[in-house]
């Protein structure tokens, strides 16, 4: 069963999902988000600390350019591929980007490039899992749940060029 709860951010609302079993968390979404799940597969809302305090201090943090690498467990659903996709996502240091071709290749797949993709665009705990920091190879910016806007954003106060 999973709770949740909505915190305001430098993009608006924010929708955090946990699992209450374990507590971890399993989606970040933002408004207007690609591939956002209906929000009654959200469960009740729980705004107690002791489900979202961690993920909420951790993310204040971040906005406020305190953090730079996130410690909040995950319960991260999806395909195997997907999962490892999403992992190697995590890899990718802060104000710093990787091509869906070098992600591919790190995962020992050189030509599923598309496929690396495709999963990176499903990704259920955005900024946390950072899909922001994948780009074309060329270094421009392509498809994000969040919309080009949000990642260009993202990426430009990771790199020290924008603030919130």
């Amino acid at each position: 069963m999973t709770c949740h709860t909505v915190i305001d951010s430098p993009y608006g609302p924010l929708t955090l999902v946990a699992d209450e079993n374990d507590d971890a968390l399993c989606g970040l979404y933002m408004t207007a988000q690609r591939h956002r799940p209906a929000e009654e597969s959200f469960g009740p809302r729980d705004d107690s600390p002791s489900c979202f305090g961690a993920a909420q201090e951790q993310l204040t943090a971040y906005f406020a350019g305190e953090l730079r690498e996130f410690t909040v467990p995950l319960a991260l659903r999806g395909t195997p591929f997907q999962r490892s996709v999403w992992e190697q996502l995590t890899r990718i240091p802060y104000g710093e980007t990787r091509s869906y071709g070098r992600l591919a290749e790190a995962l020992g797949k050189p030509g599923a490039s598309r496929a690396v993709g495709l999963a990176n665009g499903r990704n259920p705990v955005g900024i946390i899992v950072p899909c922001h920091r994948v780009v074309g190879t060329d270094g421009s910016l392509t498809g994000y749940g969040g919309g080009l806007e949000r990642k260009r954003r993202l990426l430009d106060f990771e790199r020290g060029t924008a603030l919130f």
